[in-house]
């Protein structure tokens, strides 16, 4: 069960730790390999369950780190060079085309 799960009467009131925030990219992680094993099965309606956890998943993620940006000014650990790179070397699925 994913950790996102809390009681009503519980939320707001939850510390949000490093660990918590790894738990959860962890955990999406399992699940992106899991929708990905049954897409290439061929088993597309079985995966729904796994993007609506992932999805939950990342709108919360989402929401911790807007939240987190308001007191804390952004570190980027990427430098512009470096996403150049990562966007102009060709990947396993844009040599088909």
């Amino acid at each position: 069960m994913s950790i996102v799960f809390v009681p009503k009467k519980l939320r707001g009131k939850a510390k949000i730790s490093q660990e918590t925030i790894q738990q959860l990219l962890d955990e999406n992680d399992q699940l992106v390999r899991c929708i990905t094993e049954y897409m290439q099965k061929g088993r597309a309606v079985e995966c729904v369950q796994y993007q609506q956890i992932l999805h939950r998943n990342i709108v919360y993620l989402a929401t911790i780190a807007d939240a987190s940006s308001d007191t804390t000014p952004p570190t980027s650990s990427f430098s512009k060079e470096s996403c150049d790179e990562i966007t102009s070397t060709p990947t396993a699925n844009n040599q088909d085309t």
